[in-house]
């Protein structure tokens, strides 16, 4: 059995559509967990209850944990150490492998590519928060009979990403005729992972025995493109002008005082204020992975929207 914790979102979704090339035995788990194969298992289980989540777990022999939170640090704070802390405990009560699909927040602000052995410097609460957890989960690899993976991305873009800042800022925009935004600098370069990338990315560690107590950086293409880049490159597939706006850090901030979800974004514009570079060489090279172009990613996920 292997099992995914937090099933409905696009990696959770994505995730099991792959792994039915290694098993036809897959529990889907959420608060509202959906059929994506026709033999997939669905259980409904809330990961801050312990009991939930053994019963989640029991029986499994992979686990992905791939959760999606909402996007409050104070949520964030409570709520990812528990949920941790339970699916550590019921991974090692039922002998299961843990795959852990993380962000790279981490890692803080770093000049120059973010590679897995990087140092862990996180610059706002959101990274304090997942560096916590990070270090909960290889404390427990490093003392012996527990095997795990941290799977990392950067931030997301692909198609049914509609809580991707990618999404709502250019894809989303464009698509209503609008003008595109980015944020801070657009002449900044900023790697963005393909989500069809990172699902079977996923799939392939959590099925490798050799890949497991390590941190791996999920396939990214390494022709990182600029904002304005990207916005032109989505602008040509939706056949509309490349028109855009840029947003300073001091119009975010205004913003902020209305609207939540802006304001939880705020501490992490450091990341468009300098080059974002994320590498996944070694993941490419260890298995023979190319990272679907920047290109190809856009107009597959224009594609998809157009037909939406």
């Amino acid at each position: 059995m292997q099992t995914i914790l937090g099933s409905t979102g696009v990696i959770g979704t994505g995730l099991a559509k792959h792994l039915t090339q290694y098993t036809n035995k897959i529990r889907l788990v959420s608060r509202n967990p959906k059929q994506v194969n026709p033999t997939d298992q669905l259980v409904i289980a809330d990961l801050t209850d312990l009991q939930q989540t053994f019963n989640a777990v029991e029986g499994s022999e992979i686990v992905y944990l791939t959760i999606g939170l909402p996007y409050k640090t104070n949520v964030w704070a409570e709520k990812w150490p528990l949920i941790m802390k339970n699916v550590i405990s019921a991974c090692k009560e039922y002998k299961a492998k843990l795959v852990f699909f993380d962000n790279a927040y981490a890692y803080g602000l770093v000049k120059g590519w973010i590679k897995e052995d990087t140092r862990i410097n996180p610059i706002s609460k959101k990274g304090e928060v997942r560096a916590k957890i990070a270090q909960m989960l290889m404390s427990e690899v490093d003392k012996g009979g527990f095997d795990a993976i941290i799977a990392r991305a950067a931030d997301f873009y692909g198609p049914n990403t509609p809580l991707s800042f990618i999404t709502v800022a250019v894809f989303d925009n464009l698509k209503k005729g609008k003008k595109a935004q980015w944020f801070i600098d657009a002449d900044k370069k900023h790697s963005v992972t393909y989500t069809p990338d990172a699902a079977k990315a996923t799939a392939i560690l959590g099925n490798t025995s050799s890949a497991y107590n390590q941190i791996w950086h999920l396939p990214t293409n390494r022709n990182v493109l600029t904002g304005k880049e990207f916005i032109e490159t989505a602008a040509k597939e939706f056949g509309v002008k490349p028109d855009y706006k840029v947003l300073k850090r001091w119009m975010i901030q205004a913003a902020g005082y209305f609207v939540p979800i802006i304001r939880e974004n705020i501490e992490m514009l450091y990341q468009n204020e300098h080059d974002f570079l994320f590498d996944s060489t070694k993941f490419e090279k260890a298995f023979n992975f190319v990272p679907t172009d920047y290109k190809d990613g856009i107009a597959a996920t224009v594609k998809s929207m157009k037909n939406s």
